[in-house]
């Protein structure tokens, strides 16, 4: 074994917390069902595609008492990128099946779908979930991108587990791999296979939540480590007072984790793209409103400032959005003329192409931008946005703006003006977040999950996503349970192609989360009220370790 820290050793102790219901009577508890669901759009799609799982109520678990249950073959998967946690949804799975019956066996396929395609595996002893109780990472099984969606997929996986026996798949992921989760559970309904198929949400991006999936477990954990790592450069900025620092948070699809790392550190400026959007918000608009901050506090003599940003905002102002889908339209059509070209090759055949409104936004972006546009695309055909520097584009573009103030001013006072200073520092805070130890919180929360699908898979429930509520209250208090992966649907155009997927959970303008941020935000701007988080805590106070997001507690005040 390779050496470990004494901070693993000592978390190899820690014992999650169960909701009173498991801790009472294990995972023999009853699903006692709700009311019937629909989607949450396009129900008649939704429901001609998924006709074994649709409507189905949703499920809270309740006391029972032991009932006998056969050995269960179980299988699981880590599906996409990482999210602190995993391991211990997993052991939270392999905990709950051995309490079932102590033959239970639980196969953790290699690299995610793939895994689960190729037949590639290996049986979880509890030596080996032990190694991993409470730790960080995906590496005990590792994950992997594969789309599972085809028929010939489902039906290689149905072979897959027909071969070893396995009657229950758990598939831990975000929105794309429990839509994948659903349709696989629709296809071994279809076929009669007898393989239940269960979803545990994840993805520290917070995007997958509704009224019963309160949060995505990784969450918590990634938007504490952001804060620390965020609260340590307000410190060095409020202590040298010379830089203005614009720090890219992760967060494509929504602004969940830039607003939660807002509440927790009270930067002088937040971008929240969805706000952007509504807004309809350009790109110079919004360097003016930071450019105009940043003049405001060097009249103060504070030339210094934080401003945070989600890695998505580029596809939120509405120019670079047109901007973006021209250029991947036009790419995907020319694509091997595209591919031979050259960098500087590249910029001069795509101007030739662009729109007068879309060649405009193009050619008001730093040159470094406009050739990250033109970079490789991802697997679907559309740019990749972590790769494109949005920080260090906002930073030049404020930079020309305080130039060319200083100009003017020179312009009508002469030399001796007063000029406004400003120097930056660019940052991107991605992977720092997504293999960390999980905080307490998501010890319990993905610990939990995990014994949840396990009495999912003992009440003979399939198509379902494992749910635990009542996050902002001590963990005896949280409600188990499961709703039906269908509940989430609805139809999206991918690829000019009307398919049915899981729908993203943006961040809400009407929400008390994003009002507080907006009250306070000016006060923030101006002045330096930065908070400091300091690093995830996990022994002491409840008070310091268990606490959850300012997100989670505002939504559930």
């Amino acid at each position: 074994m390779n050496q470990i820290s004494p901070l693993q050793q000592a978390r190899y102790d820690y014992q999650p917390k169960l909701p009173s219901v498991f801790m009472e009577c294990g995972p023999f508890a009853a699903a006692r069902p709700g009311e019937e669901t629909q989607s949450v759009a396009d129900q008649e799609q939704i429901k001609a595609l998924f006709p074994d799982t649709y409507g189905l109520p949703a499920v809270t678990f309740v006391r029972n008492s032991t009932f006998d249950c056969p050995p269960i073959k179980a299988a699981v998967i880590l599906s996409g990128g990482q999210a602190p946690g995993g391991h211990n949804v997993i052991a939270g799975l392999f905990d709950g099946l051995k309490a079932l019956n102590p033959d239970s066996e639980l196969f953790g396929f290699l690299g995610g779908p793939s895994g689960l395609i190729d037949n590639k595996y290996i049986k979880l002893t509890e030596a080996l979930v032990d190694e991993y109780r409470n730790t960080g990472g995906f590496d005990m099984i590792c994950s992997g991108r594969t789309k599972l969606e085809t028929e010939e997929q489902f039906a290689q996986v149905a072979r897959n587990c027909a071969e070893h026996g396995i009657k229950a798949i758990v598939i831990i992921g975000g929105d794309d791999s429990n839509t994948n989760a659903c349709a696989l559970a629709q296809y071994m309904l279809t076929h009669k296979t007898g393989v239940q198929v269960i979803g545990c949400p994840k993805t520290i991006d917070g995007d997958l939540k509704n009224a019963r999936i309160e949060v995505s477990f990784g969450f918590d954990t990634a938007t504490k480590v952001y804060s620390e790592l965020i609260g340590n450069i307000m410190r060095d900025a409020n202590s040298s007072r010379k830089y203005w620092h614009f720090i890219k948070l992760m967060g494509r699809s929504a602004s969940h984790i830039a607003l939660e790392c807002a509440l927790q550190t009270h930067p002088n400026v937040c971008l929240i793209s969805e706000e952007v959007e509504k807004k309809g918000m350009s790109l110079n608009q919004i360097v003016d409103e930071i450019t105009a901050l940043v003049v405001a506090r060097a009249e103060r003599k504070m030339k210094y400032g934080v401003v945070l940003i989600p890695e998505g905002l580029i596809e939120f102002i509405p120019e670079s959005k047109v901007l973006i889908a021209e250029l991947n339209d036009f790419i995907g059509k020319h694509k091997e003329t595209f591919e031979g070209l050259t960098p500087d090759g590249k910029l001069e055949y795509v101007v030739k192409h662009l729109s007068p409104a879309s060649l405009q936004a193009f050619e008001s972006m730093p040159l470094t931008i406009r050739k990250q546009l033109l970079a490789d695309r991802d697997p679907h055909g559309n740019v990749q946005v972590s790769r494109i520097e949005t920080e260090k584009m906002l930073a030049l573009l404020v930079e020309e703006h305080v130039a060319d103030i200083n100009r003017v001013r020179v312009a009508q006072y002469g030399k001796n003006a007063k000029q406004v200073a400003f120097s930056s520092q660019t940052h991107f805070f991605g992977y720092e977040g997504r293999c960390s130890a999980p905080s307490n919180f998501d010890a319990d929360y993905c610990y939990s999950l995990g014994y949840t699908a396990s009495a999912l898979i003992g009440a003979g429930k399939t198509g379902y996503m494992a749910s635990v509520r009542h996050l902002s209250c001590p963990a005896q208090d949280w409600e188990a349970g499961g709703i039906p992966l269908t509940m989430m649907m609805n139809m999206e155009t991918r690829h000019g192609k009307a398919v049915p997927v899981i729908k993203k959970a943006l961040v809400e303008l009407n929400g008390k989360p994003f009002k507080t941020f907006a009250k306070h935000r000016e006060a923030w701007g101006i002045g330096t009220e930065y908070v400091y988080p300091g690093p995830i805590q996990y022994f002491g106070p409840s008070a310091v370790c268990d606490q959850t997001t300012i997100t989670l507690r505002l939504e559930q005040a």
